[in-house]
């Protein structure tokens, strides 16, 4: 396995022993863009929380060479972003040098130039005093992708990065990604956009509860395939609902 590459070996994911991944195995390489596609209930999120280290697979390894947690960036979907707590932009972008200052730390001129660059690259100059619960949706992913920046991880998992915001900020975030791909940097994004995943990402995983196919996007993203990933998914919920009907105890 080459320098900074992740490696999964038969992984499965879930939540209380109960799987939403199976048996997951490829190598992400350094330096790689992937997209994770597949249909709603599919386990991409699940994936990438397993990615970020914040769930452990029920069974088979991740395993990262060269890479410490610190070295992984995780975005995850907006609703999981509570844009009530009462911070403002700058502060809140300020964040992401968390890793390297400390909780405490001092924001000194180098950390200040970072964040004015991260600031101007994804055009918010003039929202730094903002409460980021003011912001539009896509003002509020442009803050998230300028923490990205900021942070500056070698890894960065983005989960669903381009949902609910306008074409004006996606086209501004691909062209981070770009920017992201040009240094070498990994990207695995959860994307429902595919036409942005066959434009931007040139690996795709399709998962449907399970690998259906990794590999190039175009081959990854056929109708054909898309459809079969439907049907397992779909397939795998009427099972379960089936099982747990079975595993209810008669009325007495």
């Amino acid at each position: 396995m080459s320098a900074g590459a992740i490696r999964l070996e038969n992984v499965t994911l879930g939540y209380e022993r109960r799987p939403a991944v199976h048996h997951l195995s490829g190598v992400v390489e350094a330096g790689a863009a992937l997209a994770v596609c597949g249909p709603n209930g599919a386990g991409k999120s699940t994936l990438l929380k397993g990615l970020a280290g914040l769930l452990a697979p029920l069974g088979g390894r991740i395993a990262f060479d060269g890479l410490a947690p610190r070295d992984i960036a995780y975005l995850p979907q907006a609703a999981e972003i509570d844009q009530a707590f009462p911070i403002d932009v700058l502060d809140f972008i300020c964040m992401g040098a968390m890793r390297r200052i400390g909780l405490f730390g001092r924001i000194g001129p180098q950390e200040r130039a970072r964040v004015a660059a991260a600031i101007a690259a994804v055009g918010l100059d003039g929202f730094e005093d903002r409460q980021i619960g003011t912001l539009s949706g896509g003002q509020m992913q442009r803050a998230l992708f300028a923490r990205l920046l900021v942070e500056d991880r070698p890894v960065i998992l983005l989960d669903e990065p381009f949902g609910a915001i306008d074409a004006a900020t996606i086209d501004d975030l691909v062209r981070i990604i770009a920017r992201w791909r040009e240094e070498r940097r990994t990207v695995i994004a959860v994307l429902h956009e595919l036409d942005l995943a066959r434009r931007v990402f040139p690996q795709a995983l399709l998962l449907a509860r399970e690998p259906l196919f990794w590999g190039a996007t175009q081959e990854a993203l056929s109708e054909a395939r898309l459809a079969e990933a439907s049907r397992m998914v779909e397939a795998f919920d009427r099972d379960a609902e089936e099982c747990r009907r079975d595993e209810t105890p008669d009325a007495a």
